[in-house]
């Protein structure tokens, strides 16, 4: 998932989201983490769902689900689910101080 590669800012839009200041996501191949500032919080696996990428979170945060679908800018909208029940929205912009890899 070459077009996800890199480090991703993270910007919430509403939902029951907390607010999202220092939360990243890094990609690389098939795999990727949320990050709090340096500190890697949640990793998760990519998969192709119907038109859309899902980031799905390993345990213990196995029931959450990120929805992300293109953006013709290149950012991404996401929907955070929780056992297919959306939790918020948010939107994810390529971080400029890191390439994509």
């Amino acid at each position: 998932m070459r077009e996800l590669e890199g480090e991703w800012k993270i910007e919430r839009l509403g939902g029951l989201l907390p607010p999202m200041i220092d939360i990243r996501k890094r990609i690389d191949g098939a795999r990727g983490e949320t990050r709090f500032g340096a500190l890697p919080v949640w990793p998760f696996r990519i998969e192709r769902r119907a038109g859309r990428i899902a980031l799905v979170y390993y345990p213990p945060f196995c029931l959450l689900v990120d929805e992300l679908q293109p953006e013709a800018s290149g950012s991404w909208l996401g929907r955070m689910m929780i056992c297919g029940r959306e939790l918020g929205r948010f939107r994810m912009t390529r971080n400029k101080d890191h390439n994509a890899t």
